[in-house]
């Protein structure tokens, strides 16, 4: 074992989003200390989803199957659509098992600045999944802030006249959290998103 090879795991392993040295070097030191087989298991998997890992013709969800599991699934609710962002928000809104529709999955949102247009996002699909599919609703679970708002106001203009039902995640306060506490953003979002008892 030379320190060329730690160090160069470390520097690998910082290259992920939310690791830094300090964690890279415990992982480093954990992944050394690991049985051989384990160790394998890791670096089989990471090769086996750049390998095989493509998007899903009809959803754009990261799947090894085409079409992916979901969109496979005849027990789902076809006739609602939840767009997303990005694929790992699927399996955010999967856990909480309350939607049992299908899903569209945008590959990013609106940023101008960072020439991220309309064109280059999956939205064409969506206008062509509504008026193929029978959609009757349209949810927009884009993220709540400046960009995602703009996605889902954009796209809410694109389909409206396409005769579907469009609605938004509501957004507001986090259980255990105190009003006191809220910032007015979110305090305002949790009024207009109130509902009856």
């Amino acid at each position: 074992m030379t320190q060329g090879i730690i160090e160069n795991l470390i520097m690998q392993l910082t290259k992920l989003p939310g690791i830094g040295r300090k964690t890279a070097q415990r992982l480093s030191f954990f992944i050394l200390n690991m049985p051989a087989e384990d160790a394998r298991a890791i670096a089989n998997a990471i090769v086996d989803v750049k390998d095989k890992a493509l998007f899903c013709s009809r959803c754009f969800n990261i799947t090894d199957n085409d079409p992916c599991m979901i969109c496979s699934d005849n027990s789902r609710d076809r006739s609602r659509i939840c767009v997303v962002e990005e694929p790992s928000n699927i399996l955010a809104i999967e856990r909480t098992k309350s939607f049992n529709g299908n899903y569209h999955v945008l590959l990013g949102a609106l940023s101008p600045l960072d020439g991220i247009t309309p064109e280059k996002l999956k939205i064409n699909e969506l206008v062509h999944r509504i008026k193929s599919d029978g959609i009757a609703e349209v949810i927009l679970a884009t993220n709540p802030n400046t960009k995602g708002e703009m996605t889902a106001r954009h796209i809410a203009e694109i389909i409206r006249p396409l005769n579907v039902r469009i609605t938004r995640i509501a957004y507001g306060l986090p259980i255990g959290s105190d009003i006191e506490f809220a910032d007015e953003v979110t305090l305002s979002k949790a009024l207009e998103g109130r509902r009856g008892m």
